[in-house]
């Protein structure tokens, strides 16, 4: 396969983004679709202040002619060791996709941006010119974002003023749902993980509401699916299954919600109270080791929980064994060993209390500890 060579000395005076990657790895793969797009947009409106070189870690040169293939930029010849050695020695690279951003006057030291990843994934197109000015611009309006926050402004856009409901076929004005505890479920019919979830969700979901219902209760709590679904199909036929409301399919406030609570991976489920201010972005965590009694999600529900999980496990046995496992387990907590975990039995996480096995780090909730002695 045959490349162009272009000169090093037509990349000065652009922002030149180091893209360190390679084909094997997954998110290396996931990140460059999205690069490609953003790349190929700036290309369109600013053609001469910016381009990307790529610096691989492929295994081969067929694997490196493959991937680079996918990719509209430049790159380093794969057979550049010690140029391609010598960037990541000088960057400190240490895992990929690693993206390094450098602006056109190199000589200033604060010049170099090193998170480019985390930032177009924050911010998407809006970082450019990846300047610490520009960065700073967005950490500012992040911070007027969240203090002027309300729920209104979170889903709402001036072409659209409800959600759908019953699945898609009414639409619910935004302003009904105003006062009350919202969570926005981010999740998809692709992701394991989400699919797995939410029928527990599902069940949470009742169970709070039925709550609510049967103490006449003033407060009133619902759902919002934000849909990473990958078309209309998709999200037709995981939203059937939900009794809650959604944003339309690929309505322009997914990203926006996405970006505004920094979502890093799905199923993620943030919290929001009757004032339109975030109460927690970890909701998900708190169904998994709290249930329906999580709710309405606040800092001082969880403290109050946290404290009955003591009080209850000062009557749980010190050691057990399970079915699942061929070794003792102790009874843990943060202060004695524990902390979060990924629980052994149901995948999900959990925090505080585990029965841990000392020999070979095997964790599950207490609850999940199904033959237990």
């Amino acid at each position: 396969m045959w490349w162009v060579q272009v000169k090093v000395s037509d990349l000065e005076g652009k922002v030149v983004g180091l893209f360190f990657g390679a084909n094997w790895y997954p998110p290396c793969r996931g990140f460059t679709q999205m690069l490609v797009g953003i790349y190929e947009e700036l290309k369109s409106s600013v053609p001469q202040q910016f381009e990307i070189v790529y610096v691989s870690s492929d295994e081969d040169l067929d694997a490196f002619n493959g991937f680079y293939g996918t990719m509209p930029w430049l790159a380093i010849p794969f057979s550049d060791l010690e140029t391609k050695k010598a960037l990541n020695r000088k960057y400190e690279v240490e895992g990929i996709p690693c993206l390094i951003m450098l602006q056109p006057d190199g000589s200033k030291e604060d010049a170099t941006i090193r998170d480019g990843v985390e930032l177009l994934y924050r911010y998407g197109i809006q970082a450019y010119p990846f300047s610490k000015e520009r960065l700073e611009e967005l950490h500012e309006q992040e911070r007027e974002k969240r203090e002027n926050q309300t729920l209104t402004n979170l889903l709402a856009n001036n072409h659209r003023g409800y959600v759908l409901g019953q699945n898609g076929r009414i639409q619910v004005p935004i302003a009904s749902l105003v006062g009350k505890t919202i969570g926005l479920y981010f999740s998809a019919e692709w992701c394991v993980p989400c699919v797995k979830f939410t029928p527990k969700l599902i069940s949470i979901y009742h169970k709070i509401k039925q709550e609510l219902s049967e103490m006449r209760s003033e407060e009133d709590f619902e759902i919002v699916l934000v849909s990473h679904d990958r078309d209309q199909a998709s999200f037709d036929s995981y939203y059937s299954t939900m009794p809650w409301l959604a944003l339309p399919f690929g309505d322009p406030e997914i990203k926006n919600l996405a970006r505004h609570f920094d979502v890093q991976g799905i199923p993620c489920l943030v919290i929001i109270g009757p004032n339109g201010k975030t109460i927690t972005c970890h909701g998900r965590n708190l169904i998994n080791l709290y249930q329906e009694n999580a709710y309405p999600f606040t800092g001082e529900k969880v403290e109050q929980l946290e404290k009955q999980l003591t009080e209850e496990a000062k009557g749980l046995p010190r050691l057990v064994r399970h079915e699942g496992h061929r070794h003792e387990l102790n009874l843990v907590s943060d202060g004695n060993g524990g902390g979060p975990f990924i629980c052994c039995v149901c995948d999900e996480q959990g925090s505080n209390w585990a029965y841990q096995c000392l020999e070979c780090g095997y964790e599950v909730h207490p609850r999940c500890v199904t033959n237990a002695c």
